[in-house]
């Protein structure tokens, strides 16, 4: 079953021909960081043994590092020092051309021994470039293949795993026809670290959208499954006979609920250009 998934705002991604949910690459990059690694350097024997294994270490002087990230996919390029010497001093006006075929090009971000320290925690939206707040902001969206006008939107934004727990800088995806909280569903919030975990988040956006187009909006075999506002008339019911009042304690629409209280609330400032109060904190 082909599925096209559609970005209603962000950068297109090719994707594999078999599987609409796995990203193999992007036209458009970002270049948040350059980096220079040389013998001697901590860490420099680790870093390079994934060069040694594909035999790509040919140059015992070290390399010039290029990381590159878009929202959905990330690569590394691995050159010779004075080629990006050279290109840093002929793009002062943005307009020099890069030639990757100098180097060799690694999809995704290096991490491990030596990479764990050498590389720093790089957002999406960062506030240098006139985003908020340092990893607080929206990532990328897809329109809804089922739900005419929903979006299932990815975010980062500083949340505690735990009510009252400790703030981190967090990253997940809502689904805006379900308004499913994945706070409630594990492994669908990360510990936002790099592109990497935006990376993850959104695939997991197009894997909710790939299961309501196989199985609709509902079904009881797919990931988007509004619950109609029934456990929130349900926990009206026991505050209405705990109190003895007549009205309700929480909206009893799923809708109105995540628009007060849940990550519609987040997303609603963050597209209002507004830092939003620490998630569940």
């Amino acid at each position: 079953m082909s599925i096209a998934i559609t970005n209603t705002y962000g950068t297109a991604h090719n994707v594999s021909e078999t599987n609409p949910a796995h990203v193999t690459s992007c036209d458009y990059y970002r270049l948040p960081l350059v980096g220079t690694i040389a013998p001697g350097n901590p860490g420099y024997e680790d870093m390079v043994e994934m060069l040694r294994d594909s035999g790509h270490d040919t140059r015992p002087e070290g390399y010039e590092l290029i990381f590159l990230e878009s929202e959905e996919f990330s690569a590394t390029y691995f050159g010779p020092i004075e080629q990006i010497e050279q290109y840093k001093r002929e793009n002062v006006d943005g307009k020099a051309t890069f030639d990757a075929s100098q180097g060799v090009m690694y999809a995704q971000w290096p991490h491990g021994k030596g990479w764990d320290n050498f590389l720093p925690r790089v957002f999406w939206n960062v506030k240098a470039r006139g985003a908020i707040a340092d990893g607080v902001g929206l990532v990328t969206a897809f329109a809804h293949t089922e739900a005419s006008g929903a979006e299932v939107i990815v975010y980062e934004f500083e949340g505690t795993w735990r009510p009252g727990g400790k703030p981190e800088q967090l990253v997940t995806y809502h689904c805006t026809a379900c308004h499913m909280n994945t706070f409630h569903d594990c492994g669908h919030v990360h510990e936002n670290t790099g592109p990497g975990s935006r990376r993850w988040a959104a695939r997991q956006a197009r894997q909710h959208i790939i299961s309501a187009a196989r199985h609709g909006v509902g079904d009881k075999n797919s990931a988007c499954r509004p619950n109609n506002g029934e456990m929130l008339r349900a926990v009206n019911a026991v505050a209405r006979d705990m109190w003895g009042t007549t009205g309700n304690a929480r909206p009893d629409t799923d809708d109105a609920y995540c628009a007060t209280k849940g990550p519609c609330s987040i997303i609603r400032e963050l597209r209002a250009g507004v830092r939003p109060p620490v998630y569940r904190a």
